[in-house]
């Protein structure tokens, strides 16, 4: 599990096709000058953009990863080239604050960026979502964006808008977003849950 506070910025050190899926090498450093060493030890998970991955080869601040057809399906990692910034958070351990919302890491879907607009210090972007994940979308709910935890301000059928504050531009690599950009969604797993409940007792 993770939270969608973003501990570091890492960058693509290789982005290496193998056999129809692929392996990641993730520069880290500043993520493992920040955690524990057992946080980037073999088998531990780290959230890559907000996917869930499994560290392979850790080595001097970077770690490798191999992303499957599944998740290059679903998620934007397959577009990564080398030298490109991603947002990083190592799993949550028992007794970590829980400064966002809990998070799986596992990726439903995309959302494009439709326009971004300054609002004071702060940049409110709009995003559009696939119709099939627009039920799970709620004013004042959850969302999670590139690994991201972020507050939904506003919906509207497909769209849906959010607020970045100064910090979070600064800290991740929401700072170089962009319109037409897509990035990776997770919805809010309690609705994700809710639903199921609800289409049983139907």
């Amino acid at each position: 599990m993770f939270t969608g506070i973003i501990q570091s910025v890492g960058r693509v050190a290789v982005a290496e096709p193998r056999g129809g899926d692929l392996r990641l090498v993730i520069d880290a450093r500043d993520l493992a000058a920040k955690i524990e060493a057992r946080r980037l030890a073999v088998g531990e998970s780290v959230a890559v953009n907000g996917t869930c991955l499994t560290v392979i080869d850790p080595e001097e601040g970077h770690f490798s990863a191999d992303v499957s057809r599944e998740t290059l399906d679903l998620t934007t990692l397959g577009s990564l080239q080398v030298g490109d910034a991603v947002n990083l958070e190592s799993a949550l351990r028992a007794g970590d604050p829980l400064g966002g919302h809990l998070m799986s890491g596992h990726v439903d879907g995309q959302a494009q960026v439709l326009s971004l607009q300054r609002d004071a210090r702060s940049l409110r972007v709009v995003f559009e979502v696939p119709e099939a994940f627009a039920r799970f979308i709620a004013p004042k709910g959850s969302v999670g964006l590139d690994g991201i935890s972020l507050t939904v301000n506003e919906v509207d059928g497909r769209r849906f808008g959010v607020n970045l504050i100064p910090h979070t531009v600064e800290v991740t690599t929401f700072g170089a977003l962009r319109e037409g950009q897509r990035v990776n969604l997770e919805v809010d797993p309690m609705a994700r849950y809710l639903e199921r409940l609800l289409a049983a007792r139907c």
